[in-house]
């Protein structure tokens, strides 16, 4: 998302910011390109079968602490390609603007397709130490599926083609609501514009910078805020870095960092035309609006 004058100045700011958010910072730099399978449209198309299931048996406390931690730098298997998964009632999932958000009392076990065997552990407290923010798109009775800030798969193991977002089933009983998301993020990347959409509102549209031609913006494919930190090393104009649960497809971190490729909403000096490594660079009254939106807002990026 940023060109390297950029990431020095992330490796400044990044100090203050501790534990793995430390880590996160040092390789945001990399936030880089998806091209998604043409199925994936936008919040809609995030699915999953609803298929009856064997009575649940809930793993022990010890068996969840075993699991591997659902976060930003995780590449799980188990997990699903959001929008990839066979459809089976897709009036059941919410539009963009009726989603909401949720948080975990506890560490959840999170399940693929079969919702038998756990596959991941969604943490209640994020890599910031704030709570973490879970963002259903479908509810199947006891069973919600959320979408997840891990990847499923790496672009070096899947032909540069991985998928830039993922989903998972967690126990309904374990969320609690937070509060609706009434507006959500829409980008163009043809228009080169990020437009904040609230019902019953006029439409609020910015230019903005998008991928570079070798390295696009995920595209057909919503992913949502997940955190946002603030980098001391912009000076006295600080905007907080907006983090989305997306990720890059064509490389394993394509800046050399250590962030799993994630995808940023970011202020920039130079945000216009098709100028970074997948990132969206945003103006400062750009910025500021998304910054006013709650975590868990979603961003749908298309074509």
């Amino acid at each position: 998302m940023l060109q390297k004058t950029s990431q020095v100045r992330r490796l400044i700011g990044a100090a203050s910011v501790v534990g793995s958010a430390a880590v996160l910072a040092i390789g945001l730099n990399s936030c880089a390109m998806f091209q998604a399978p043409p199925q994936t449209t936008g919040a809609a198309a995030v699915t999953a079968t609803l298929s009856p299931t064997p009575a649940y048996v809930a793993p022990t406390a010890d068996a969840i602490a075993a699991l591997p931690e659902a976060k930003y730098d995780a590449t799980i298997a188990g997990l699903m390609p959001a929008g990839q998964a066979e459809v089976a009632t897709p009036a059941s999932t919410p539009s963009a603007a009726a989603a909401a958000t949720f948080h975990l009392s506890v560490d959840a076990p999170l399940y693929g397709a079969d919702r038998i065997t756990p596959v991941a552990r969604l943490a209640a407290s994020n890599f910031l130490g704030d709570p973490t923010v879970v963002v259903p798109v479908q509810t199947d009775g006891e069973w919600t599926l959320i979408l997840t800030p891990s990847r499923q798969a790496l672009p070096s193991a899947d032909n540069g083609n991985a998928p830039a977002q993922t989903t998972a089933w967690i126990r309904t009983s374990l969320l609690t609501k937070d509060a609706d998301l009434v507006s959500h993020i829409d980008v163009s990347l043809g228009a080169q514009t990020l437009t904040i959409v609230t019902p019953g509102q006029p439409d609020r549209a910015f230019a903005v910078g998008v991928g570079a031609p070798d390295t696009p913006t995920p595209t057909g494919v919503t992913g949502y805020i997940q955190a946002r930190y603030l980098d001391a090393s912009q000076g006295e104009s600080v905007y907080p870095i907006q983090l989305t649960s997306l990720h890059s497809a064509a490389a394993d971190e394509p800046f050399g960092g250590s962030d799993g490729g994630l995808i940023g909403v970011h202020f920039e000096e130079e945000n216009t035309g098709q100028i970074s490594h997948g990132c969206v660079r945003l103006p400062a009254d750009a910025i500021t609006a998304v910054n006013a939106l709650p975590l868990g807002t979603l961003i749908t990026i298309t074509p």
